[in-house]
């Protein structure tokens, strides 16, 4: 049998190309091998490079030129993955703006990242009038949506590409996705096309059922606006030559009927969504036999709802881990079942430094098993946050390792569980309370749907952990069910003190619990 280091070897030197060689190698190599199935139609790789040539030659005709930002507004489309490769072509750079953003998010973005050019789709022209009402800017509209949209007429009537752009990919911005990070408002995560390049070397990489293949068709029903999808699914798919499903706006009947369908053998997904395939009626009636393997990422995901989706699926199902500022997986657990540990994201991907530190002494590094913050260090870790030095050294340090913000425990073979994040911790009394493993022991209860635990103040104790619980149909849970269940399971310091029950878990669209909104109804 082979040892984990023999699954992970270096992939070292990684190849320092712009992202948009991608498409040219693939296209070279299978031109006529589908690409892309948007709402039916389907787009082979030539189609795809040829309108990406076109429309980059379009966006320099208007006065785009290396360097320069330009936003894309859209759910998931081949127009997205057009834009994106276009933009890259010309040496511009990408800022992916989320589709549900309200007008206050979006016209941060646009004056934080300064876009001259936003490509925005028709249902999202009214909301991004109301942002730039908003913005200090006037950047160019292109609009797409449809085959006599102007995106599409741009791409018909497009001048003669001029010479390519040269383009130093270790030191130029491919995407400027917008994040969080660990703390304060979204920030603009500079990526240039080595980490991108880099990172999708790292996945191609991986071994066994985990790996991207040529035959392989992908259901794309993460947004393309995101990291996850960008990178992964996007990038991912087109290194190889495997062919994208586009999916829109998430229906779970239009979500299994894309899978039986297309014959869908890889799924990329996140926990609501496997939540949802666990619960979701006569699922059996849909044909997944197609499936050979799901990862989820994005957010946790217990052990035991990990095996249930398994066993749903009928496929192999593991986890995998990265942020946008590590362009951004770091770790994937293996598909093998000698190698694969439910509930853990894995080990590190190639070429991939890991460590657990002291939240509160970074430079102190934890034994194994000891609860900690998760840093890495790697080639596709980002250069820094867009114009905010002090957030880019709070984030990163001097020698390239990054803070994730995650609590994290490494066992002895370097298989990390993702905890909490760091300021999500509860402080009972002192002690450190992560409230993903409470939500993952709550959701083992056979009367509970979904829940969710937050710090509430309290004056003798500074915050006791209080679970938000979203009852099954038709149960008669009461709240010390709910006490009795967990203080059974836990240390004292951990025991839920206080239960409200709730209709629905408010989360993000990648599956991430908003305690935010918890805490202030609270």
């Amino acid at each position: 049998m082979r040892s984990i280091n023999q699954l992970r070897p270096s992939l070292k030197p990684y190849d320092s190309y712009p992202i948009h060689k991608l498409l040219d190698n693939t296209s070279l190599k299978f031109p006529d091998k589908t690409a892309i199935i948007d709402k039916g139609k389907s787009f082979s790789y030539r189609q795809i490079r040829d309108a990406t040539i076109k429309f980059g030659a379009s966006l320099a005709a208007k006065g785009v030129n290396k360097g320069d930002r330009v936003g894309i507004l859209s759910p998931n489309c081949a127009e997205f993955v057009i834009s994106f490769y276009g933009i890259a072509r010309i040496g511009a750079i990408v800022t992916t703006i989320n589709s549900g953003y309200r007008e206050l998010e979006i016209s941060h973005q646009i004056n934080d990242s300064q876009c001259s050019v936003i490509i925005v789709h028709q249902d999202l022209v009214l909301t991004l009038d109301k942002a730039l009402s908003l913005s200090q800017l006037e950047p160019i509209i292109i609009t797409l949506g449809s085959d006599e949209s102007e995106f599409w007429n741009l791409i018909e009537t497009a001048p003669p590409m001029e010479t390519e752009v040269e383009i130093d990919a270790s030191n130029d911005l491919a995407a400027l996705p917008y994040s969080s990070g660990t703390t304060g408002l979204s920030k603009g995560v500079m990526l240039s096309h080595f980490n991108l390049v880099s990172n999708v070397q790292q996945l191609v990489g991986l071994s066994g059922k985990a790996k991207f293949l040529h035959d392989d068709v992908v259901l794309v029903h993460l947004p393309l606006f995101h990291i996850y999808g960008m990178n992964v699914l996007m990038n991912g798919c087109i290194a190889v030559g495997a062919t994208q499903v586009m999916m829109g706006r998430f229906d779970m009947v239009e979500f299994l009927d894309l899978i039986q369908n297309n014959r869908i053998n890889k799924l990329f997904s996140v926990p609501p969504v496997g939540l949802g395939l666990t619960q979701f009626p006569n699922i059996s009636d849909w044909n997944l036999s197609s499936l050979e393997l799901s990862l989820f990422g994005a957010a946790p995901l217990s052990s035991e709802l990990q095996i249930k989706i398994s066993e749903v699926l009928g496929c192999s199902v593991i986890q995998g881990y990265g942020m946008t500022e590590t362009s951004p997986l770091t770790n994937a657990d293996f598909a093998e079942t000698h190698f694969t540990k439910p509930g853990s994201i894995g080990p590190a991907t190639s070429d991939t430094e890991q460590k657990i530190v002291d939240v509160d002494d970074p430079q102190s590094i934890l034994p194994t098993d000891t609860p900690g913050e998760l840093m890495i260090r790697g080639p596709q870790v980002m250069m820094g946050y867009y114009n905010n030095p002090d957030a880019t050294s709070e984030t990163l340090t001097e020698d390239g390792w990054i803070h994730t913000g995650d609590i994290a425990s490494m066992d002895s073979e370097g298989y990390v569980w993702i905890l909490d994040r760091k300021k999500e911790l509860i402080k009972y009394k002192g002690f450190q309370v992560p409230p993903a493993e409470l939500e993952g022991l709550l959701l083992q209860h056979p009367d509970i749907s979904d829940a969710a635990v937050i710090g509430k103040q309290d004056q003798d104790s500074g915050e006791i952990p209080k679970a938000y619980v979203v009852k099954s149909s038709n149960s008669i849970l009461s709240e010390s069910d709910v006490m009795d269940f967990i203080s059974g399971k836990v240390a004292t310091y951990k025991e839920i003190r206080e239960v409200e029950f709730i209709d629905s878990v408010p989360k993000n669209p990648s599956g991430k619990i908003l305690r935010r909104i918890l805490r202030d109804n609270s």
